[in-house]
């Protein structure tokens, strides 16, 4: 697999069965120890709820999961949660689901309900992260290139991040591991072998709807997982 889907912020949502609360809230986390740390500040913001119900999955060639009913009925809780998130195909999340009790039992299919209803409303809401192995282009080039360059790379969709302006022009691209060869391709054939191509290693990158890089999705920017 080269691209996983993960989260891109944290975040909660609330859901009420028969005046129980279930808070959802969601994290992107890289880590067992990220995870469990995520865990630890929830309970620590909701001292007085009964059950805090977690699942997570970790990794994307064999996922690390794990998941607690924390009190409530096996198989009523942590279990729909680690299934909502398979079922979004998600990973590197970690889901909490912190209930206040409201004094009316919910009997074994009802739990399952609520948990995977607020499970699944946290996700669905939650802003999403594509991450796949990119590889950073760094790029040299003369200011009587750059402006023909900055159009080509454009319409190829490619955003130009970091650039410098000096004795010459040096900017860079992220792109697909996969994509690199055909853009080093178009740059060398824009600037007719003039501009200068430096080739990162690939690492697991993210990058938002607004086009902003984000590079802590995986530990030490393992590219090989």
């Amino acid at each position: 697999m080269t691209s996983f889907v993960t989260l891109a912020d944290a975040w909660t949502a609330e859901i009420v069965e028969k005046k129980s609360r279930f808070i959802a809230s969601a994290f992107r986390v890289r880590t067992e120890a990220e995870a469990l740390a995520a865990l630890a500040s929830v309970r620590e913001e909701h001292p007085d709820a009964r059950h805090h119900v977690y699942a997570y999955q970790i990794g994307i060639q064999v996922p690390h999961e794990r998941f607690s009913d924390d009190g409530e009925p096996s198989g009523t809780a942590g279990r729909p949660v680690l299934e909502v998130i398979r079922r979004k195909e998600l990973t590197n999340v970690l889901v909490v689901v912190t209930r206040y009790f409201g004094g009316i039992l919910l009997g074994a299919s009802g739990l399952v309900r609520a948990y995977t209803e607020a499970a699944a409303v946290v996700l669905e809401r939650a802003p999403k992260l594509v991450c796949a192995r990119m590889c950073d282009i760094l790029v040299t080039c003369t200011y009587e290139h750059y402006g023909k360059l900055m159009h080509l790379l454009e319409q190829a969709g490619l955003r130009l991040y970091d650039a410098e302006f000096t004795e010459a022009v040096r900017f860079r691209l992220v792109v697909r591991e996969a994509d690199v060869p055909r853009t080093v391709e178009l740059v060398t054939d824009a600037t007719s072998g003039q501009a200068t191509c430096e080739v990162c290693p690939p690492a697991y990158v993210g990058i938002t709807d607004a086009g902003e890089l984000v590079r802590d999705v995986w530990p030490l920017g393992n590219a090989t997982e």
